[in-house]
């Protein structure tokens, strides 16, 4: 293969880690209580360039301004350079547009934040605003190794249920991704000291606090569930296709893990890493649900790859309940 798409793969990867980083620290902004650390002034420190009182919180958010920042350079060159490249692979142009411009706006959300203010309820869309940008830059990653030859998802098939499971938790991941992100915006992370009930000596929350950390812990036990039938039907369905096999197998390993990071956060009394890993689980389980949306929107475009047979005609045993 060329030596630009060589470039571009390594440039993809590199991108798609300093997104990662922006989540992480975004994350960290909100677990430190950071988010004013540089006052209410943006893009300058204090309404400054070099800020004379240096502390702790300054450090992360000016940091996490510093790593965006950089991020958004490298998410548009990658863009322009993606469309250029690989702009023959139909997703390329949508991922390119979709990926730069939801970082911007994660940004000018975050900036407003800082000038102004917002309501908890707002601030908790900035984290899944993110997501859908890292996923973008995640899913023009694969592209690219796709265009590369270097992975393949070609003749795929995919029955109804399996799309519905790839369509339904998706979205539905994103209801838990706000649930989770208003969790930290509201401080209820720790409003319930019990797990997985609010307490040991009551079934239901009392206060705003305790319904808010609940409600997400309910979505976060359905998310498993449904993960977990869905990777069970991948297991019974595709073991021939393993990208869809395997996708929904690390999907549910990720969900695991993100459940129980999630619990730990209890237990720690919030320790900062666990806290982070518990964000980073539940970025890494988004990226790998939007791959599987990217194949299942193919699937739906090229009938082709779908199993038709004439109406009456019996399915062969292997896919017949797919």
């Amino acid at each position: 293969m060329q030596r630009p798409l060589h470039s571009l793969k390594w440039f993809a990867c590199v991108t798609t880690l300093a997104m990662l980083f922006v989540l992480i620290g975004g994350a960290l902004v909100t677990k430190t209580g950071s988010s004013l650390g540089c006052g209410r002034s943006w893009p300058l420190c204090n309404g400054q360039w070099l800020p004379d009182d240096i502390t702790p919180e300054l450090v992360i958010e000016l940091s996490h301004r510093l790593v965006s920042g950089l991020a958004g350079i490298m998410v548009l060159i990658l863009s322009i350079w993606a469309w250029r490249a690989v702009g023959h692979v139909r997703e390329t142009k949508f991922l390119a547009v979709v990926s730069f411009v939801f970082l911007v706006v994660q940004g000018l959300i975050g900036a407003a934040a800082v000038v102004w203010g917002q309501s908890d309820f707002v601030l908790a869309l900035h984290f899944g605003i993110s997501l859908i940008s890292f996923a973008a830059v995640l899913l023009l990653t694969l592209l690219i190794f796709e265009a590369d030859k270097t992975i393949s998802a070609a003749s795929l098939t995919l029955r109804r249920p399996m799309r519905f499971h790839i369509y339904g938790i998706i979205i539905y991941s994103y209801i838990v991704v706000y649930t989770g992100a208003l969790v930290r915006h509201t401080n209820a992370s720790l409003a319930c000291p019990s797990w997985p009930l609010c307490a040991k000596t009551r079934l239901f929350p009392v206060q705003f606090h305790e319904w808010v950390q609940m409600g997400h812990r309910l979505a976060a036990g359905l998310i498993v569930i449904w993960i977990a039938i869905a990777a069970l039907h991948a297991a019974r369905h595709y073991r021939s296709q393993p990208v869809i096999y395997y996708g929904w197998i690390i999907a549910f390993l990720l969900v695991l893990a993100q459940m129980a990071t999630g619990a730990l956060v209890v237990f720690t009394q919030l320790n900062l890493y666990v806290a982070l890993a518990h964000a980073f689980f539940i970025s890494c389980l988004f990226g790998v649900l939007s791959y599987l949306l990217l194949l299942a929107l193919r699937t739906r475009r090229n009938p082709a790859q779908s199993v038709s047979r004439p109406v009456g005609e019996t399915a062969p045993a292997a896919l017949k309940y797919r």
